[in-house]
């Protein structure tokens, strides 16, 4: 049976649009939440969301609703629990509160500017639940949570590729290694203490070239300074 193009863009707007509407939680609830979420089709992944308790327990979501299967960067979707490092966690919650816990319009309207995905924050306890969406904001604080939530993302898919070039393709390692070099020196990176395990796994791994188990050695040190560790 055929399936008309209209069909299937269809079918990709509903996805997308139950994505946004899911994003609010539907009680309030007893321990502080906090959730980011960026929708950009033309990204990679599409879509990913960050849930962050105020315990520190927390949760990544990744996936691609608007590629076809036989796409292949059509991964399936991708997901992740840990904790939050006491640092960051503070930092999120402290901008959240600057921020008025998202409560009122933050999207830059002044003037047309290049999209760059649809962003939504939410942040929900016992007697608040706010939701914002925007492009871009020029409030500081949901400016930094923005960047903050990208590091963060970046971080967890470098460490998927990580896991499969360790797995698949060692040599390969080295230049997504050197790459996430540069992004951590550049502060792009945040969070490198969620793929500890998998740095370790490379720089302790003999058959793995010398120069990639040092620059897993460098990041891991990163990590540890990241969370105050020295």
């Amino acid at each position: 049976m055929k399936i008309s193009r209209t069909f299937c863009l269809g079918a990709v707007t509903l996805a997308f649009s139950l994505l946004a509407q899911n994003l609010n939680p539907v009680e309030n609830p007893a321990i502080p939440v906090i959730t980011f979420n960026r929708l950009w089709e033309a990204a990679t992944p599409q879509n990913y969301t960050v849930t962050v308790h105020s315990t520190g327990t927390a949760r990544y979501v990744s996936n691609n609703p608007a590629r076809p299967a036989e796409d292949k960067d059509a991964d399936p979707e991708y997901a992740i629990e840990f904790v939050m490092s006491a640092p960051t966690r503070t930092k999120v919650f402290a901008l959240a509160e600057q921020a008025g816990y998202f409560n009122g319009e933050f999207d830059y309207k002044k003037h047309t500017l290049a999209n760059t995905g649809r962003k939504t924050l939410t942040y929900a306890d016992l007697s608040r639940n706010f939701q914002t969406t925007y492009n871009w904001s020029e409030n500081v604080a949901i400016d930094q949570l923005t960047r903050l939530f990208s590091d963060i993302s970046s971080t967890i898919e470098h460490g998927r590729k990580l896991a499969f070039l360790h797995r698949y393709d060692k040599l390969g390692l080295e230049d997504e290694l050197k790459g996430m070099e540069n992004e951590a020196k550049g502060g792009y990176l945040a969070e490198l203490q969620v793929i500890a395990p998998t740095l370790e796994s490379i720089a302790g791994d003999p058959s793995v070239l010398n120069i990639a188990r040092a620059r897993a050695g460098r990041l891991l040190e990163m990590s540890r300074k990241e969370n105050g560790g020295g």
